[in-house]
């Protein structure tokens, strides 16, 4: 058994896509829209083969993120050189890092940074 994929709501379905093709090299499928419901969707495959579906309505409110449920998305980028040059790019090109790099207690080497609607993504060594 995997986990297939993820979703994940978004305000700027477009903007959200563009940053996961140019920092962790997703490839999208084509934009899948129900007018009937307002919907639209990308689905994002990573090389790995793992999967993330950005999805979009108009009705859909951010929820409190002061609530149990998402807590980040982890993705492994490679080595701690990686992590540390994807960290300086990100945050040159204006992303908010929240913490790291570091090696956490558990021995993770870790950083974690904002996507562009404030999801955690934490970028870990392989």
């Amino acid at each position: 058994m995997k986990i297939e994929h993820i979703g994940l709501w978004t305000i700027d379905l477009e903007r959200m896509k563009d940053f996961y093709e140019k920092y962790f090299s997703a490839k999208s499928n084509t934009l899948y829209h129900n007018p009937k419901k307002g919907f639209k969707s990308y689905f994002l495959t990573f090389e790995s083969g793992s999967r993330l579906e950005l999805m979009h309505r108009e009705d859909i409110k951010r929820p409190n993120i002061e609530s149990y449920g998402y807590a980040h998305l982890a993705m492994s980028v490679g080595d701690k050189e990686v992590v540390d040059n994807l960290v300086d790019k990100l945050e040159s090109d204006g992303y908010m890092l929240v913490n790291g790099p570091r090696t956490t207690g558990d021995g993770y080497y870790e950083a974690v940074i904002e996507d562009p609607e404030g999801n955690l993504i934490e970028l870990t060594a392989e």
